[in-house]
This record gives structure tokens, sequence and C-alpha cells, in this order.
């Protein structure tokens, strides 16, 4: 059966974007059950890194045992790189993709755009849904707090569209699927601190491949790349780039995981896009890099693509630079049971409800934050608080507050307002909730005073709390925390429900300097020839916090210089 990722369960992967600066130093511990050992030699290797970039191995000669020849080379065949093969082979390139796994794993379907043709369409019926590229762009870099490049940033905003048209005609080439605008913004007449864009798109089975499980966006862009004379090479590992004496890049050094584990040397002559993931999976680069965000990280089983930073450490092998700080896409989506706390090593569970903007209380049982806004936003604030973890609390009526709540993005449960389907259905919510019940994660009271003690909150306290929420409720004013009207609703019908909720871990968002031609760039901002990145190797578009009320902006930004990566190595314009 196929691994890919489909729009419903995109979600349970883990990975996006790439690494921050070279800094050394000792990696300290944190979470509940890990601690990062203190590494030998914190300054290893000839760039004088930390320990986690080491050196590039050495390959002997005589250990290599196969050559292949290409023209465009595409490093990871993901929601980055696929797009790369079909430009590249569209603009007349003999393309290979390589993959160290055996399907395309984690090929995102929420895809952030703006001026597409389906978008356009709207604005008849929805004006709401038309976007100032100006606005949008200063919002990205605000989100940022300045730290992108902003040409690549109105780069995404410029040819997005483009790419989203390019890339429906694509899907629709058979009729198995078809792209959908996701047609929201939320309630225009109340509207809280952070606005919202009508930026996503999706693709959804059509009647032809309803039952199909075995079919998905995927499969049907890789099929087309293969129309477009694409070939692949699956289970096949990335070690590093070989240069020439000028420095270009000219292929890889890659080894087959299957059989003899083999290593091989493919040749790219026209250039090689790296598209190979994050390092979210890379536990000492992640305790370097950003180890606030292991504080609030909770493990939660779900398929992903377990990246390492491979991609991100080739190209600074060849001396390109990164985004000085480090960060990641972190949803308040896992966790834990009553008795423990988040933090990297615990094992907990997949809360998808977690997102919708109820009653949230630290562990001294007091309210701490505005509930509504953008993903990272509130887990920031948690960052600030006892243990890192927080309560959600919420009632009998939260299907009614869900829906009134009109979310945005890949956190909505109900259709959109011009109709496209959303991610999961409120039933289907209510039955993860039934489940996380019955193991214990999940605390279901008759009154708040039991659901307090169940959950391990100082009983008063709570109690006060929720008294003091509801009072504000039905004043209509949140005095406290300013949050929006129409999502300031009293919790007062039992049965009460509570969870202590940590961060369900996507992505890492910072990544290696790169141009708008996409090659990296070295210290004096200078290109390195014939090496291109994309998506979650590539740096300069996110900081901080990552903007999810532009919905899709990070796959979107991925497969739109994935695209563009493609043609400029096939065409050698740049």
């Amino acid at each position: 059966m196929s691994s890919n990722v489909t729009r419903r369960s995109f979600f349970k992967g883990a990975g996006l974007a790439a690494m921050g600066a070279l800094t050394a130093g000792t990696l300290s511990g944190c979470g509940q059950g890990y601690a990062a050992a203190t590494p030998a030699n914190p300054s290893a290797g000839d760039f004088g890194g930390p320990s986690w970039l080491g050196a590039p191995p050495v390959i002997d000669e005589a250990d290599i045992a196969e050559t292949i020849d290409t023209e465009v080379l595409v490093v990871g065949m993901g929601t980055g790189g696929i797009p790369a093969m079909i430009s590249a082979a569209e603009n007349g390139a003999r393309v290979l993709g390589i993959d160290r796994q055996g399907t395309p794993h984690n090929v995102r379907e929420d895809i952030g755009a703006i001026d597409s043709r389906l978008q356009q369409a709207s604005f008849d019926e929805f004006p709401e849904f038309r976007i100032e590229k100006k606005e949008a762009v200063e919002d990205i870099v605000r989100y940022a707090n300045g730290f992108v490049n902003y040409d690549l940033v109105k780069l995404w905003a410029d040819e997005s569209g483009a790419m989203v048209d390019w890339l429906t005609d694509i899907i629709q080439r058979d009729g198995k699927l078809v792209m959908e605008f996701e047609g929201g913004v939320g309630d225009t007449s109340d509207p809280g601190r952070d606005k919202a864009f009508a930026t996503g798109h999706s693709p959804q089975k059509t009647d032809a491949v309803a039952e199909d499980e075995e079919w998905g966006f995927a499969e049907s862009i890789l099929a087309y790349a293969a129309e477009q004379g694409a070939e692949t090479r699956w289970y096949c590992e990335f070690i590093k780039c070989e240069t020439d004496d000028a420095g270009r890049v000219t292929g890889v050094i890659a080894r087959d995981v299957q059989g003899d584990r083999h290593y091989l040397r493919i040749n790219a002559s026209k250039g090689v896009i790296l598209s190979t993931g994050g390092y979210g999976n890379n536990l000492e680069m992640m305790e370097d890099r950003q180890a606030w965000n292991q504080k609030i990280r909770i493990a939660a089983p779900g398929s992903g693509g377990n990246p390492t930073g491979s991609g991100i450490k080739a190209a600074l092998w060849l001396g390109a630079t990164m985004d000085p700080l480090g960060a990641a896409c972190t949803f308040n989506r896992a966790c834990v049971k009553p008795d423990q706390y988040a933090g990297d090593g615990v094992l907990g569970r997949w809360f998808w409800f977690g997102e919708q903007p109820f009653l949230k209380l630290n562990l001294k049982g007091e309210r701490f934050c505005n509930e509504s806004g953008p993903y990272d936003y509130m887990l920031h604030s948690t960052i600030m608080q006892p243990h890192q973890t927080y309560v959600d609390i919420w009632d009998a009526n939260h299907a009614a507050q869900a829906e009134a709540f009109d979310e945005v993005g890949c956190c909505r449960l109900f259709p959109f307002p011009n109709g496209a389907k959303n991610n999961i259905p409120m039933q289907v919510v209510d039955g993860m909730i039934e489940k996380l019940i019955e193991d214990g994660y999940v605390q279901k009271a008759d009154t708040m005073e039991e659901l307090a003690e169940k959950l391990n909150l100082p009983v008063e306290t709570t109690v006060a709390s929720w008294k003091h929420y509801n009072e504000m409720a039905a004043a209509g004013e949140d005095t406290d925390y300013y949050k929006e009207k129409h999502r300031l609703m009293a919790i007062d019908t039992p049965p009460f429900y509570g969870v202590r909720t940590g961060a369900w871990f996507l992505a890492t968002l910072d990544g290696v300097t790169i141009d708008t031609n996409m090659h990296p760039c070295d210290e004096n901002g200078d290109p390195i020839e014939g090496l291109y990145l994309t998506g979650n190797d590539s740096g300069g578009f996110f900081s901080v916090s990552y903007p999810n009320l532009l919905t899709g902006l990070a796959c979107g930004r991925t497969m739109t210089f994935g695209r563009r990566a493609g043609m400029l190595a096939a065409t050698g314009q740049a």
C-alpha cells in the first residue's frame, strides 16, 4: 500500500525547513526523559562549526561501485523535489530523482498562493478573498521580525499563483483529482489581532478514484514527472556533493540503502537540486539551534520523513551560510496524560482539537494569553509558563462553538464558506476525543471541580479562572487578553472536558541562505554554482513564527521555488 500522505493526514508527518547560525556550545538537556549528551568536540571539522556539522565524509574511490550520468539531479522526491523534477523535464533536461525512502512521503497538500485562477474567480462573490500583495509580504516580514530576504518573499507573492495554475492543470489532466480553493478568512465583522489571508489550495479526489487509497496527489504529480521523462531511484541515500576545481557542483555521492549498500557517483551536468528536508529529527541540531522548542515538544506517533539536516550540512560543507536564528513550525496539537509534562522525549498523542481557541489554563489553573491566533503564538506563551505545559478546557457545546469560531486553514472542522472541503470533519474529531478519553489523556467530568482534580490542577484557582472566563463571555468582552467576541463563549454545559497540551512539531523553519535563483550563497553573498536548494533546506523566508494565517504558505513557497529551481537548472539561465 502506498505511504503517500494525503491531505487529510499531512499533519501527521514532520518535516519542513532547515537550520540557523553556526554557533558552538554545550548542549543542555530539557523535557521529560531526554537529555542531550555534551559533545566531546564542540568544534569538529575543518569549518570550525558545531559538533553536529562535522566534516564531509571521505569516500574511497575503490568503494564507488556505480556511476550514473544525468543532466539535472533532484535529491529528495517530496513537496519541493517532485515539482522541481517536472519543471526540469518540461524544460528539456534529462532528469533523475533520488530518495532514501521507497515512496514519496510528506508531499504537502495545502498549497499557499496569491492570484491563482481559482482565487480570482471567487472575487465577485467573495470580495474579501482578494489579497493585496504588499500587505501579505509585509505580514510575512512582520511574523519573522525582519529576519527574511525580502526578495524571496516577493518572489513567492509574484510567482505562486502561476505555480498553482500549473499544478492545477497537471492534476486535472486525467479526471482523477481536482484543485479546490480554500476560501475563508474568518469573521470579518469581528476581526481579531491577526489577519487571515485566503491563500490555501488543496487537491481533492474525484469520483473516479474516490475509493482508491493507492492514489493521491503525490502519485499524480510523480506519474506526471514520469510522463515527462523524469526517472527515479528509490532507496538511494544522499551523502555529499562533488565539485570541480572552480567550486561548481558537478554531482553527488550517494549510497544504495538496500542490498550491498554500495556507493555510487551521480554526475549532473546541468545542476543538483537539494530538497531533503529540515533537521527536526536531529536532536543534537535541535538542542543547539532551538532548545526552547524542545521544551514544549511532545512526541506524537505518526508518519514522517525523518529529516536529519543532510542537505543543509552538505551546503555548509561547500561554504554556504545560513539564517541567524533557529525556528520551527509548531502546532498545539499534541497531548500528554495528567501526570506528565510536555518536553521532547515524552511520548504523547496527536490532539487535533488543540487548535480550537477554547479556554486554556497553565498548570497553576490560571489563564495566561489570548487563545486565538497563529498556531505557535500560544505555544511561545506556554514556554513562559510552569513546565511549558497547559490545559485545554471545553464542554458539551464544543461542536457548535467550534463552528462559530470560524477557523481558517487546516484546523477548520467545517466546510469553507465557498464550499471547499475542510481537512477533518467534526464527527471524526469527536471520535478522536473519545479514543483519547478511553486511553487516559482527555479527562471528562460533570463539574469543574472534578475536572481540575483529574487534571492535577489546583481546584480553587481553576474554578475561579473558569468562572471569570464565563463572566467575561456573558459580558461580551475579554478584558484580560482581548480575544474576539465570537470566540469568547461560556463553557457552562456539562460534561466538561480537559487535557494537558503541548506542541506537535511539524518542521524546522531556518535554513541555508539562498538567492532568488535558488543558489546557496557563501559569506560574501556569492552563489555556489551548479547547486540549487528548495523548501526545507533553504532559508531567508521564515523566522521566529510560522504565518499559518496565510494558509499553506510553507508548501506554496516550497513548490514555487522547486518549480523555479527546475527551470533554472534545465535552461542554464542562472
